[in-house]
């Protein structure tokens, strides 16, 4: 009882230390051949480490729902993730991130390097699909409702997208076409976080606008799914970091035109799941 009246006072921040506990570890255990004998990562351990990491958000979500919020909240959480009818121009903000990224690439290969240049490699969306479904369970189906407030859902966004891309850090070096980032990786992790907060802050905006958790999931999976269809195959460390940094600027121009036409709620009106009740303490 002691555990349980621990977690309901502190629903977001127990549900950040699950998921990084459950993610850092699942990591942890796929890689731990080659860390513990100080041997370098196969390209494929790398990419395995995400699979383990997805488990995370997902279980830390439906682990703590039905403590925190009842029945009723997790009826609420799996309407919301079948929740497909809301205004179908919602569904326009998922070419953001292709339009963003073949933009971005498209302009520094010609005017920089043919280094540049975008890849096309369609199975791409596959890794996007287990990533964006999973983890949008617990970002925006638990954690952002019990974040943010009526009056403000920018602050909480942008707190969520730094946490949510700290959570990369176990993988950050095998991220992008130029693995591993060597001296570069920590200036790639700051771009990434740059670049990631402000694609935190628009699904949020989505999600504020139609309650959906469904489009959250398609908006990561575009987001993910774009990332690895288009990078640039060729550029080396420090090209991509200037690459993501020109990526991330330019989200952060949309998000500077929503926070200017909506302010910080991110909506027009109070959306839906405050008025039900579903918010939080830290």
């Amino acid at each position: 009882m002691h555990l349980r009246r621990i977690l309901t006072q502190h629903p977001v921040a127990a549900y950040f230390a699950i998921t990084f506990a459950i993610s850092w570890t699942g990591a942890f255990l796929v890689a731990s051949p080659y860390l513990l004998t100080h041997r370098d990562l196969p390209k494929l351990t790398a990419i395995l480490m995400f699979p383990a990491m997805l488990l995370g958000p997902s279980i830390a979500s439906f682990v703590l729902t039905p403590i925190i919020d009842g029945k009723d909240g997790v009826r609420l959480l799996l309407s919301r993730m079948f929740r497909v009818r809301f205004p179908v121009r919602w569904y326009a903000v998922l070419l953001l991130p292709p339009l963003f990224v073949l933009t971005v690439l498209l302009i520094l290969k010609t005017l920089i390097s043919p280094s540049y240049a975008p890849n096309f490699f369609g199975l791409g969306i596959l890794f996007g699909v287990p990533a964006g479904y999973l983890e949008e369970i617990g970002w925006t189906g638990y954690a952002f409702p019990k974040m943010r407030s009526p009056q403000n859902a920018l602050g909480p966004s942008v707190f969520l997208g730094l946490l949510w891309s700290a959570w990369h850090l176990p993988v950050i070096n095998f991220l992008g076409t130029a693995t591993p980032h060597g001296s570069y990786w920590f200036p790639f992790f700051l771009v990434f976080t740059v670049a990631m907060t402000a694609m935190r802050v628009l699904i949020s905006w989505a999600y504020s606008n139609t309650d959906s958790v469904f489009l959250s999931q398609l908006m990561h999976i575009s987001s993910t799914g774009t990332l690895v269809i288009f990078s640039a195959p060729r550029v080396t460390p420090v090209q991509e970091v200037i690459w993501y940094g020109v990526y991330a600027l330019t989200l952060w121009i949309a998000v500077t035109i929503v926070v200017m036409v909506l302010g910080k709620p991110l909506c027009p009106t109070p959306f839906y799941s405050f008025a039900r009740g579903q918010s939080g303490g830290i």
